[in-house]
């Protein structure tokens, strides 16, 4: 039956590309640089060809690129030689020869090689054994990986696969499903790099402010990101209710009661080679931390800190793609150095974990590859632009409805683009537009801009910082964005709220008060519904004894 359902699910998606390719095929000239659709809602479409294939169908590759090829038609029309270039030439390729989206690749490569280093030397098997000699329950190990999270604040790629590979061993042992230590890894990836003032996030959202200082108004901007405050309070408050509502009950009770993590018996593969004997907490903890410094470094040098810039211009100034991927390779030949001097083990184990980690990186590198020409279609339809001219039309009375008008607006753009850099190099341009005439709520719309673009780059399964939490947890992509979007949602709503609050008392007290209150009111409800799956006495003590 699902293989019926699933050709059924792809003759409508062809039938849409072919709707969709009718009015192109009518009034599309292959010869002019500018589509005739450029910047009209058809650009929209692509992304809800994919994400809807993608949730319905659970096949992400065929989805992606059915939205990149529905991307292309809108684009060429009916030059078929057309659609193939700007296919292949203007996305795939484009986006594979993107310097940016090339250091990146290389940091996610080099990620899942350390990871391979750590797990063959018995690092990670060992730090699981004493963390669970400290940590005595499913909460304290949920409350452990949100801790480390928030800790590990530069950089949400960095955050997404260095929790996962630290903490996978500690949430196996009191059977967290692997769906919600990557909804955990996912919470404390962009929502805290967006309200750390040092962080590539900061540095990204302080260069599109022009003409101000981006950084002095971006910790302004921190008391009004409901969002991102409200989904901390939300994740820590339902960790410690001990329960689990929607898709995540799901999983949840199969990892309590049947110790499956995965629930679907579609686990992620992940190479188990042989540990080594003698390994040691060190084993993971010293390149972790070697990590996290040459990180850092790479991306004060990247800012042009040992050229004269200080810290916070440095990293205001940073290339998160180029400093990550320099302090990762610069931390991997430490480690290797340091695996070969302790004798844990030998020089060629060290390079069999090279092929080892690609591996393990194929699949994310395929899904962000795909995420990204993507990305690059909708840019050539002028998906941006269409958004711009619908926010600046909207009329003067709703001022005080701003806020929350423009957190709407990001929340969806970043979901069909899979972007909130880019959400918020096109809404917050036009919030300061917007607010020339009424400077006293720039910081509210700024604030909403980066929420919304948060809120949309969580749920969208197109998002390269979902993927990598997906990767770091390995956990199956669609089962955590299936299982996420119910929490991230809920949030969303709240916050909403909190912005239309805002945009009329324009201080921040009142909303946040207003929201923890409707947090904690929801999660209440929440466990009461039928979809609630509250964690028993007796199942914890049998995690913990299982652990």
């Amino acid at each position: 039956m699902r293989i019926i359902r699933n050709r059924l699910i792809y003759t409508l998606g062809m039938a849409a590309l072919l709707v969709a390719a009718m009015p192109v095929i009518a009034l599309a000239d292959a010869a002019e640089e500018t589509p005739a659709l450029y910047a009209t809602g058809w650009a929209v479409l692509p992304p809800v060809i994919a994400i809807a294939l993608a949730l319905i169908t659970k096949e992400v590759y065929s989805s992606l690129f059915l939205g990149i090829l529905s991307g292309a038609i809108l684009y060429a029309g009916a030059d078929f030689s057309g659609i193939l270039d700007h296919m292949l030439t203007d996305g795939i390729v484009a986006s594979l020869s993107d310097s940016y989206n090339v250091g990146i690749l290389v940091f996610l490569v080099v990620l899942g090689i350390m990871v391979a280093l750590m797990n063959r030397s018995g690092g990670s098997g060992a730090f699981g054994n004493w963390a669970a000699r400290r940590v005595k329950s499913r909460v304290s190990a949920q409350l452990s990986s949100i801790i480390l999270g928030v800790l590990i604040f530069v950089d949400d790629y960095f955050n997404c696969l260095t929790v996962g590979s630290v903490m996978k061993p500690v949430t196996d042992r009191f059977s967290i499903s692997r769906a919600k230590l990557a909804y955990i890894i996912d919470a404390t990836a962009a929502p805290v790099c967006i309200i750390a003032p040092i962080s590539s996030w900061a540095a990204a959202v302080s260069g599109f402010v022009e003409g101000q200082n981006g950084l002095t108004i971006f910790l302004k901007a921190i008391p009004y990101n409901f969002y991102a405050l409200f989904t901390i309070f939300f994740m820590v408050a339902l960790v410690t209710m001990k329960f689990d509502f929607a898709k995540m009950a799901e999983f949840e009770m199969n990892a309590v009661e049947r110790n499956d993590l995965f629930s679907d018996g579609e686990a992620v593969a992940e190479e188990q080679g042989k540990e080594a004997p003698n390994g040691h907490v060190a084993d993971l903890v010293f390149p972790v931390i070697i990590l996290v410094i040459s990180c850092v470094i790479g991306m004060i040098y990247s800012g042009g800190f040992f050229s004269g810039e200080s810290f916070v211009d440095a990293f205001a100034n940073s290339d998160a793609s180029v400093g990550l991927a320099l302090g990762s390779i610069v931390a991997l030949v430490i480690t290797v150095i340091y695996y070969c001097l302790r004798r844990v083990i030998s020089f060629s184990n060290c390079m069999e974990c090279v092929p080892e980690g690609f591996k393990q990186m194929v699949s994310p590198i395929l899904i962000l590859t795909f995420a990204w020409s993507l990305k690059a279609m909708t840019d050539s339809l002028g998906l941006a632009t269409y958004v711009g001219n619908m926010v600046e039309s909207l009329p003067s009375a709703f001022t005080s409805f701003i806020p929350a008008i423009l957190f709407l607006v990001a929340c969806v753009l970043a979901f069909a683009s899979g972007t909130s850099w880019g959400t918020f190099g096109i809404l917050i341009p036009i919030g300061l537009a917007i607010t020339e005439a009424r400077p006293e709520i720039m910081i509210p719309v700024i604030s909403a801009c980066m929420a919304g673009a948060v809120y949309g780059d969580h749920v969208s399964p197109i998002s390269d910082t979902t993927i990598m939490a997906s990767a770091g947890a390995s956990c199956k992509h669609l089962n955590h964005v299936a299982t996420q979007i119910p929490y991230a949602t809920t949030v969303a709503v709240i916050a909403c709220i909190s912005y239309v609050i805002a945009g009329f008392t324009l201080n921040p007290v009142v909303p946040l008060i207003v929201g923890l209150v409707l947090v904690i009111a929801a999660l209440l409800i929440f466990k009461k519904s039928k979809s609630a799956y509250v964690v028993s006495d007796e199942d914890n003590r049998n995690a913990a004894a299982r652990a």
